[in-house]
């Protein structure tokens, strides 16, 4: 009998060892990608989709398209995870080597971060909307300014972190409660809300032609790619690290399940109430309005107001969670197991989105560009390198016990713990992915595509070798 690999405390704790336990049924799958998707990005993405002078089928048949694309992409990156029960840097361990693997996770992390800080601001403008109804004296707090944000909204952007805070304090356990119930109540709220202003406009009144142009043939052919394209892109960070979820799934059927169930049906559902809503905006206020805040500050009602404010609190906070405090939690827990916990790893990506001060970051776009995209750049190479390594090179064989090992005959030990030829695919394709995201502008929506492609196709090619060694073993291994 085979004698296995003594175990690193360099390489494990407790929140990255494998979950043997596995109690997510596909239900919390279904919830993680609600709190994922009813978020105010989401709302303003899929009411911006019908702006492009597309008819309204055809922006569906590209949300739809789109959102299958995810789809089957989340069930791809998710499946190591859930076979081993590992969340997304133990993961790359096997592409980028027990070591190596701290490169994608690091830079997953960062972009976890940037965001973080961002939807706290933005969860931070429905909370200022509550405390001015409430408490209307406290608009003088808005002429004091330090570091750029007002008194007020110092008030509502730590209120909005103490309680992100408070859910981190309880680990996975909480938030698999907050994210479980979270989206359904969201799901209430834009009814709510939905309902309400339908009751002042009427249908006769809504209009879905929602652009001020309106492309035909091959302009709308063009531009329903690039739609179908944005849909894919705007989902690549949480599908990335979809491991960190998928791990705790009792079974491949269930993550699946609830994928299909989160992903088309729910983004589909989720995008008829966000259209509907901006829709009827023109009517009720005189102009289209596709910032869903913004529409609850201008409604005559105190108590859709109030759900209002709350609905976008809890949306931003779910999505927080799931995209932007778990993926950094794990990343940076990667990169020194034994002296940083999930919970620690948190808190340094809840403390460093406040030194970005995202409200200054959020108010320069062209700041935003730079320093997110040029990370996003790398975010489709890691889907080629990692696919490929899993499905191709190892025939979605894992050794678990080798990811927890520095012994260096191991197979994920490569050269010091990593895998330079990993690295190799990451800079060619992370080069092609800067070119078309910063230079070669009118691929920039694809630029997520063709570096993945190029990063699976340069992958594939230098680990020729070892695949043809690691075919070889498994031949091996089922004669015996």
């Amino acid at each position: 009998m085979k004698t296995p690999p003594s175990t690193s405390h360099n390489l494990t704790n407790d929140d990255l060892a494998p979950d043997t336990k596995q109690e997510w049924g596909w239900y919390s799958i279904f919830a993680f990608w609600m709190s994922d998707v009813h978020s105010v990005g989401g709302y303003v993405f899929a009411a911006s989709l019908f702006a492009l002078g597309l008819a309204v089928w055809q922006v569906f048949i590209c949300l739809l398209i789109g959102i299958m694309i995810v789809y089957f992409f989340a069930n791809l990156m998710g499946t190591p995870g859930q076979k081993a029960g590992v969340p997304f840097p133990v993961v790359c361990r096997m592409s980028f080597g027990v070591k190596g693997a701290n490169i994608p996770a690091i830079i997953r992390g960062l972009i976890a971060v940037v965001w973080y800080g961002i939807q706290t601001f933005l969860a931070s403008s429905s909370f200022i909307i509550l405390i001015l109804y409430f408490f209307p004296e406290m608009a003088s707090l808005q002429k004091t300014t330090f570091l750029g944000l007002s008194t007020l909204g110092w008030i509502g952007f730590m209120s909005m972190w103490v309680i992100q805070a408070f859910v981190f304090m309880f680990g996975m356990s909480m938030i698999r409660k907050v994210i479980d119930w979270s989206g359904p109540a969201i799901y209430i709220a834009m009814f709510a809300l939905c309902a309400y202003m339908l009751t002042q406009t009427g249908w006769s009144a809504i209009n879905f032609d929602l652009s001020s142009k309106s492309l035909t043939g091959w302009q709308a052919f063009n531009m329903m790619i690039v739609a179908t394209a944005l849909v894919a892109g705007y989902f690549a960070g949480p599908t990335l690290n979809f491991s960190d979820f998928a791990r705790y799934c009792s079974s491949h059927k269930n993550m699946k399940f609830g994928n299909l169930l989160g992903l088309p049906l729910n983004f589909m559902v989720f995008s008829i109430f966000s259209v509907v809503i901006v829709a009827a905006s023109i009517p009720l206020f005189g102009k289209m309005i596709t910032d869903p805040i913004e529409t609850v500050k201008q409604l005559d009602s105190g108590m859709i107001t109030v759900l209002g404010a709350l609905t976008f609190i809890l949306a931003t906070i779910g999505i927080n969670i799931v995209a932007n405090f778990v993926a950094p939690a794990f990343d940076f827990s990667n990169v020194s197991p034994s002296k940083i916990s999930f919970k620690t790893g948190g808190f340094i990506a809840a403390f460093g989105s406040v030194l970005l001060t995202p409200w200054n970051l959020f108010n320069n776009p062209e700041m935003i560009h730079y320093t997110v995209d040029l990370l996003a750049a790398l975010i489709g190479p890691l889907y080629g390198i990692i696919l490929m390594d899993y499905f191709i090179v190892r025939k979605q064989q894992i050794d678990v016990d080798a990811l927890y090992t520095e012994d260096t005959d191991q197979a994920y030990w490569y050269d010091n713990g990593l895998n330079k030829k990993a690295v190799y695919a990451l800079i060619i394709a992370g080069v092609a992915s800067i070119i078309t995201s910063f230079v070669l502008t009118d691929l920039a929506n694809f630029s997520l595509f063709i570096s993945g492609g190029i990063a699976a196709i340069a992958y594939k090619q230098l680990m020729c070798k070892e695949a043809i060694i690691h075919s070889e073993k498994l031949k091996l291994a089922k004669s015996v």
